[in-house]
């Protein structure tokens, strides 16, 4: 009997120690981020609101050229006029007339002073955030699915650590209670290994309930429900440095790359607003006719007028100041991006590393307390330790195995969460393989995709990388310092 037990607490220790069987054409974490990134509806979310800010450029380019419209009407009128005439008396005349009305009018500004196509450039501004944006997004989701697969996979091995549990325990039960019909042992040894018998089942079924609800929160981030997990894989290629992550967050995170680009907007805001008091230059060209009983008139009218502001009551001012006020909120709003982007790497990279110990500490414990319990067991063969020795040292292993399991998987999740803090949690940078979103492909497949000026969009993104440049070069302490 005391055989079979040592067998069996053998087998549990091997089994947590070398880690679960390999599952063979299970379903990898690679196979998670792909289901997630496919089946997020937070994902299509942003996708439809970028596709909708790309309709602000086709209606910015839309304000340059010509508003052309056609007006037709016709009216009809009947006039009776009574007159009195000279030995006649009242004489009633009745006429009628009937119009029909045809008119083609075009008009568009001729000069703006150069608002119109400054706000094309803050349409194209605002189109770039919402891209960098819309990475944010997809670098949440991936991290939510990174998340729910080690919770599921944390839940799966400590439910079958619990099971085997129950399952050496019974068995140490029922040697307990041979031994106490042989008079080996005595009733207090029974009812300690039923107890204890009873406590790993309880945490049996919260383990099992966890793996439930680990499961339910699996479906939720990625989109459907897990097949059979694969265990976590290697870890993702990580900076070697503090300084290097840092240098990486600066320069990759999508949150500091929206910030550039909401920077670059309001300074375009700003110029335009103090462009408004130069009014505008409106040209008007019209054509029509109008058909009446009995005859045909056409014309052809064109005109040119220039509006300027002379008294707003003060609205132009306010609005200029308003956009510098936003400019300067722009700016705060980078220096205080790039200093959480800063705050989230190093509390990742911290986090990391103690991960990293607390996973080398499970491994020492589990190889302290495997030896303690071979010990203890022996020991109790000689009749020097009780039963309650042996489950208390058989307890310390259990409790060393499950705190490596969780140890484990934060390890995984640290570097994922560094890599989310980095701004290198993507699809393309993780190298996934599958198609990604064309965050092009809606704005390219508009039939004006050309500037009004005559340059393909690309020189305009061009130009819009030199501005980003810029403000870099502005602030030179917030957005290159180091650690």
């Amino acid at each position: 009997m005391r055989m079979r037990l040592a067998v069996g607490i053998l087998a549990l220790a091997v089994t947590v120690a070398s880690g679960m069987p390999d599952r063979a054409g299970a379903q990898t974490l690679a196979d998670t981020l792909v289901a997630a990134y496919r089946n997020s509806n937070l994902l299509e979310q942003n996708r439809a609101l970028l596709r909708a800010t790309d309709e602000d450029v086709v209606q910015a380019r839309a304000e340059l050229l010509p508003v052309v419209q056609f007006i037709t009407g016709a009216q009809a009128n009947r006039r009776r006029v009574e007159m009195q005439q000279p030995g006649v008396g009242a004489v009633a005349t009745t006429t009628s007339s009937r119009q029909l009305n045809f008119s083609l009018s075009a008009e568009m500004p001729l000069v703006d002073f150069g608002r119109g196509q400054l706000g094309v450039q803050i349409a194209r501004e605002q189109v770039l955030s919402a891209r960098a944006g819309l990475i944010a997004v997809e670098q949440g989701v991936l991290l939510q699915a990174v998340q729910a697969y080690l919770n599921l996979i944390s839940a799966r091995d400590t439910t079958e650590l619990r099971r085997n549990n129950v399952d050496v325990i019974g068995q140490e039960v029922r040697a307990a209670r041979e031994r106490f019909e042989l008079g080996d042992s005595t009733r207090t040894d029974v009812a300690i290994a039923e107890a204890r018998l009873a406590a790993a089942e309880s945490a049996l079924s919260a383990a099992e309930g966890d793996f439930n609800v680990a499961r339910e929160a699996f479906n939720m981030a990625v989109g459907r429900y897990p097949g059979n997990l694969r265990d976590a894989p290697r870890l993702p290629r990580l900076p070697s440095s503090l300084e290097a992550a840092l240098a990486a967050g600066r320069r990759n995170h999508p949150s500091i790359v929206q910030a550039q680009h909401e920077i670059a907007a309001a300074d375009l805001v700003v110029e335009t607003a103090g462009r408004q008091r130069m009014g505008t230059v409106t040209g008007s060209l019209s054509a029509g006719m109008i058909a009446e009983t009995g005859r045909t008139v056409g014309d052809v009218t064109a005109s040119v007028t220039w509006g300027v502001p002379i008294y707003s009551g003060g609205s132009i001012n306010s609005a200029e100041r308003q956009a510098i006020a936003r400019q300067e909120a722009a700016r705060a709003d980078l220096h205080q991006t790039v200093a959480q982007v800063h705050e989230a790497v190093s509390e990742a990279w911290a986090q990391l590393e103690v991960s990293r110990a607390q996973l080398a500490a499970s491994d020492t414990q589990i190889e302290a307390s495997r030896t303690a319990y071979e010990s203890v067991r022996a020991e109790a063969e000689f009749g020097s330790r009780t039963t309650l020795d042996v489950l208390n040292a058989e307890q310390e292993l259990r409790d060393a195995q499950a705190n490596r399991i969780f140890a484990s998987a934060s390890v995984q999740l640290g570097a994922y969460a560094l890599l989310e803090a980095m701004g290198q949690l993507t699809v393309e940078a993780l190298n996934l393989g599958i198609p990604t979103y064309d965050v092009e492909a809606y704005s390219a497949a508009f039939s004006n995709a050309r500037a009004p000026s005559g340059e393909p969009a690309t020189r305009a993104r061009s130009e819009q990388g030199d501005r980003l440049d810029r403000i870099m070069h502005r602030a030179p302490g917030n957005l290159n310092r180091g650690p």
